[in-house]
Parts: C-alpha cells; sequence; structure tokens
C-alpha cells in the first residue's frame, strides 16, 4: 500500500474506550509489543467464542487457515468518539468471522475519522455478508477497493442529509435496510446453561434451524413457513388452551375484538401454530404492519427501528415441551398470543410505530429509555375499561401465572399510573414477576404522554414515515418542512370538504369543534 497503517494508533485513539469497557483492567503488562494481546482479550471477553488472533510479525502465532477460507482484508473509517469501535468489532464476533491482523491511522481524507485495516479469514461470500452487516456501524470496502483510489463511504454516523449531524448514530431510512439491523443480542441458536432446552440435542438442532431461516431472510422475500412437530403443536395447545380461558376476564377488549378473524384468516386454534405469512397478510390490511422473522432477542435499537417501518420482528420458534409455561425468552407463543390481536387494532398500531419513530437516531441512553417504556406498556401495560383494570401487555397475555398476579390483590400496591418520565427508570425483570405495572386511561392518553417525552429527546430534526415509499424522511430543514406542509394541506382540505359534507346531511355536528381537534396541543 502507498500509504502505511500505524498499528499503535488503534490502542492511542480509542485504549481508553477498551478499559472504560472494563474488559482490559489488570492487563497492560501482559501486552505484547504489537497490542494484540489487550485486543484480542477484550474481543474473547465479549462474547462465548474464542477470538484467536496470529501477530503478522511472528510466525509461529498464525493459525493455519480453513481450506474453504482465505486471507481478505476490509479498511473501513471510524469516527473518533466512544463506543464506535466496540460496535464494530462486535459484527466480526456476529458472523464468528476471525480477526487476525488489525491497524489504524488518522484519515487522510476526511477530518475526525479513522481508517481501520482488518485482516479476517473467510471466503469472498462471508467477505461480501460482513462488509453488508458493518454497514450499520461503519462504512467499509474491500482492500483492493481502496488502494484503487475507492473511499469507503461516509461513516453511517453521517451519512445522507446528516451533513451537519456528525455525532448521529446511523438509523435505516428505507425499510430494505432493516437488513442491516438485525444484531441477535441473546440465544438464537446458543442456549445458556439454564436454558430449559440446553441438554436435549433435538431442540438445540431445532433450534439452529430457525436460527438459520431468520438469518437468511433478507426484505422483500416470502416468509419461509415452517412444518411444525407434533411434540411443539402439542406444546402450543397446551398453552392456548389455558390462556383462552383466561382472556375474557383478563384481557381489554381491543384485544379480543380481533380474535374471530385471527381463528378465521390465519388459523388460531389448539392443534395448529398460525403461519407469520398468514399473519403478514392479515396485518398489512389492517393496520400496515409487517412482520420480520428473527432468530432472538435483538438490540433495542434494532428492535424499535423496525417498529418505526410497522415492522415486527417475530420468533418462530417454540419454548421447549419439559415446560410450557416458562420461557426466559420470547417464542411464537408469546409472539402470536401476546402481540398479534393489538397489533391489528389502528390506535395501538400507530402507538407502537411513534415508539420507533421516536429511537431514530436517538442516543443509546434515550434508546434504553424509550425501550422500558415499550416494555411497560408494550409488554406488560395495563388500561381501565369501565372503571376496571384490564390488561393489554403482550408478556402478560402470553404468561399465565403473571395474567392472573398483575391484577390480583397481591398486585395492587404496584400498580402505577403510565407516566414516561417515572417509567423510564423502572427496572426490567424478565425472570420473575415485575416489581411494578402501569395503567393508562387509553391507548389515545398513552400516544399523548409518549409524544411528549419524545419531544424531550435531543436530535436536531424532525422523523416522519412515508407510508407510500416505506421510508424516513428527515425533517432537517425549512424547506423540507415547507414540502411537508404542502402535501399536508391536501390531506386536510379532503377532512375539511368531508365535514361539511357531513355538516349538511346532520347539522347537529358541530363542525367548529371537530376542526378545533386539528389544534389541539400543537403550537406553531
Amino acid at each position: 500500500m502507498a500509504q502505511q497503517f500505524a498499528l499503535d494508533n488503534i490502542f492511542h485513539v480509542f485504549l481508553p474506550e477498551l478499559l472504560s469497557s472494563g474488559f482490559c483492567q489488570g492487563t497492560i503488562a501482559d501486552m505484547s509489543g504489537s497490542g494484540k494481546g489487550l485486543l484480542g482479550l477484550w474481543l474473547y471477553r465479549m462474547g462465548e467464542e474464542e477470538w484467536k488472533m496470529k501477530d503478522s510479525y511472528h510466525g509461529d502465532r498464525e493459525m493455519t487457515p480453513k481450506t474453504d477460507t482465505k486471507t481478505n482484508t476490509m479498511i473501513f473509517s471510524l469516527k473518533n468518539q466512544p463506543g464506535g469501535l466496540a460496535r464494530a468489532l462486535k459484527v466480526f464476533q456476529a458472523k464468528r468471522v476471525n480477526v487476525v491482523h488489525i491497524e489504524s491511522r488518522p484519515s487522510m481524507r476526511r477530518n475526525s475519522q479513522y481508517e481501520i485495516m482488518v485482516d479476517v479469514q473467510c471466503n469472498d461470500d462471508q467477505m461480501t455478508d460482513l462488509i453488508a452487516s458493518l454497514q450499520n456501524e461503519v462504512a467499509a470496502v474491500k482492500l483492493a477497493e481502496f488502494d484503487m483510489g475507492l473511499d469507503p463511504p461516509m461513516s453511517p454516523a453521517i451519512s445522507e442529509s446528516f451533513e451537519n449531524f456528525e455525532d448521529m448514530i446511523w438509523f435505516p431510512r428505507r425499510i430494505s435496510e432493516l437488513d442491516q439491523a438485525q444484531r441477535v443480542l441473546l440465544y438464537g441458536a446458543d442456549l445458556d446453561a439454564d436454558h430449559p432446552g440446553f441438554k436435549d440435542p433435538v431442540y438445540r438442532k431445532r433450534r439452529k434451524y430457525f436460527t438459520d431461516l431468520a438469518m437468511a431472510y433478507r426484505y422483500g422475500e416470502p416468509i419461509p413457513r415452517v412444518e411444525y412437530t407434533p411434540e411443539e403443536i402439542k406444546t402450543w395447545g397446551v398453552i392456548f388452551c389455558e390462556l383462552h380461558k383466561l382472556y375474557p376476564v383478563y384481557a381489554c377488549k381491543e384485544y379480543l375484538e380481533n380474535w374471530p378473524q385471527l381463528v378465521k384468516y390465519c388459523g388460531y386454534r389448539q392443534d395448529n401454530i398460525p403461519q407469520q405469512a398468514d399473519l403478514n397478510n392479515f396485518l398489512k390490511r389492517k393496520t400496515g404492519f409487517t412482520i420480520r422473522p428473527v432468530a432472538g432477542y435483538l438490540s433495542p435499537r434494532d428492535f424499535l427501528a423496525g417498529l418505526a417501518f410497522r415492522v415486527f420482528h417475530c420468533t418462530q420458534y417454540i419454548r421447549h415441551s419439559s415446560d410450557p409455561f416458562y420461557t426466559p425468552e420470547p417464542d411464537c407463543c408469546h409472539e402470536l398470543l401476546g402481540h398479534m390481536p393489538l397489533l391489528a387494532n389502528p390506535s395501538f398500531a400507530q402507538f407502537s410505530q411513534e415508539i420507533g419513530l421516536a429511537s431514530l437516531g436517538a442516543t443509546d441512553e434515550e434508546v434504553t429509555k424509550l425501550a422500558t417504556c415499550y416494555f411497560f406498556t408494550v409488554e406488560f401495560g395495563l388500561c381501565k375499561e369501565n372503571g376496571a383494570l384490564k390488561v393489554y401487555g403482550a408478556g402478560l397475555l402470553s404468561s399465565i401465572a403473571e395474567l392472573r398476579h398483575a391484577l390480583s390483590e397481591e398486585a395492587k400496591p404496584k400498580i402505577k399510573l403510565f407516566d414516561p418520565e417515572v417509567t423510564a427508570r423502572e427496572e426490567c425483570i424478565i425472570t420473575s414477576f415485575q416489581n411494578a405495572y402501569y395503567f393508562s386511561e387509553s391507548f389515545e392518553e398513552s400516544k399523548e404522554k409518549m409524544r411528549k417525552f419524545a419531544a424531550t429527546i435531543k436530535r436536531p430534526f424532525g422523523i416522519r414515515y412515508n407510508p407510500y415509499t416505506q421510508s424516513v424522511e428527515v425533517l432537517s430543514s425549512a424547506e423540507k418542512i415547507v414540502g411537508l406542509m404542502s402535501e399536508l394541506r391536501g390531506d386536510l382540505c379532503i377532512v375539511h370538504n368531508a365535514l361539511q359534507k357531513i355538516h349538511e346531511q346532520d347539522d347537529s355536528i358541530n363542525v367548529d369543534q371537530l376542526a378545533s381537534i386539528l389544534n389541539k396541543d400543537m403550537p406553531i
């Protein structure tokens, strides 16, 4: 290469980040001259898979590549900001790609960025997939392209309309870009030792099948239909029957009203696990929501980004049959019984999407707050119905024990009025009952509170979803606002004309009162 990278630069610039992560304390004395001891230890402690690295200056430390792999080299640009390197390296870990050499230098092409050169062991197809996945965090090209003069594209943090927002975190702008936002943080094909299915090789093989299906899925493809086993259908049937007895007593009316259609169009019954493809078509007609297969727990940022496009990430696997009333993770029982009925409700669908839109471009801290609010509403929320508390949270509606507990006398002291500022600080509990449950008078009230909370997010632009192009529009200038107002003016004219016609047919309708709703809580 015409321009030589300096290996130690990566530690001059990013060493504070590695140290602050807590993975490298007490190891400085063990670092080799190239610094790979520190980086290797940090990568190893980031997950369960050991990252083997070679020292290009010491042949005895090289590892022999697998026969179907070779050493490939890529260059990616990285902004000098906390967490950037950590997020990028997690992509290599997630793809199970061995990093064998890494160097860095200040970019000679763009100020405030660094160029990172990474040698990896993978074949060409894996390399292409790796670069595509990295686009979520960085901008990458192959070394050969870089040497030919091709720059890595602008780092996603400042691409496209973000020229003036250099610290902005990348987020998908088009629905197809959700392919680049699929970071599974937990489970998937890998189960913890305390997972009910950990010691069952048949179940583990089945989980790998579902993981492979989800990881191979790309936007626009048909959702794969699954042939569930008799044991899986039996597990579903046990849960289905028990929960179906409780729904008339505990579930809110908005949840119950869609059940007949789910039975008719999606095959909701004891002896059949509904197919995601059928639910996808049903939701698309009802609220515009679609379904995307997912391998396990997504990162909060990626999950909420899906909601912004009215895409719900949905698992296809089912919990282990040894304990049908417990699962440490979301499964198809949770998704299909807990979430689907309410995603078919227009008001609830809008509430879910607005939380997703609020997350785009938000800081990690703000995303955590939004995800916590989502957890205590969409997953564990309560609402008032004719003066009585009812359940709309999917986590409760898919858990027999906690559904009963949430509305019991024992839980009454834990029930609080939903306030995003307070709720966002609540602890989310996965393995036992929640310490608190939050209720709202209605979905509309929850939406209004979340809109005010979202307005406090510090990002220098507005976000609007365009359903015609299935893309997110960044409202970052007066010109863009004027263009949007022109579009909305047409819709408002339609509403105004409809009000006039209704008034002509029924003069008891107060047109002025209805029109005033448009200006409510919207000072210009």
